[in-house]
């Protein structure tokens, strides 16, 4: 029996590994023949959402966006990976509100900010370190980690490969 169509929203920090892992989901998924995409903040906000910045009323309205987009791919049928920050939890609950239970899951990457400065891809928490940068998630703009995700792991303590394989056991927990 096939799997459904399902959304696996990625909240962590950045530099927490949810565009990896997402990617890595993505193409595991499309492996066994699903159909799969992967929606990346970053990517979104160089089109769909490049007219928003980062306070707190731009980042509802880029996760709004994102989560009517993942409604829509969901409904032609894909499974989605949304690799966002989402840094606030009412954020994510309106986003989670658009599915059904068994169709949604939060996956929270709870990978330590000291890990995350040492990724560090794009060199933004050496910014922010430096004063050249400011509202940092993680450093000095809050974020809410959830309090109910699906999934939480550690990047920095856990291979994608494991992540993938316990992520993808979701999609047939309830065939019967």
């Amino acid at each position: 029996m096939r799997a459904e169509p399902h959304v696996f929203w990625l909240t962590g920090l950045p530099a927490s590994g949810k565009t990896t892992l997402a990617r890595a989901l993505v193409a595991q998924l499309q492996a066994q023949g699903l159909q799969a995409i992967c929606l990346d903040g970053d990517e979104l906000r160089k089109g769909l959402c490049s007219d928003l910045g980062f306070d707190a009323a731009s980042r509802k309205e880029n996760l709004r966006r994102a989560g009517e987009v993942a409604r829509l791919l969901h409904g032609a049928g894909l499974s989605v990976v949304g690799a966002f920050v989402s840094p606030f939890s009412a954020d994510r609950a309106q986003v989670r509100q658009l599915f059904a239970p068994r169709h949604f899951s939060e996956v929270h990457l709870s990978t330590p900010v000291e890990e995350c400065m040492r990724r560090d891809p794009k060199g933004l928490y050496a910014k922010a370190k430096r004063g050249e940068l400011s509202g940092l998630t993680g450093w000095d703009a809050p974020y809410e980690p959830p309090t109910a995700a699906e999934f939480t792991f550690n990047s920095a303590a856990m291979s994608s490969a494991d992540m993938v394989d316990l992520l993808q056991s979701r999609l047939f927990e309830s065939l019967p």
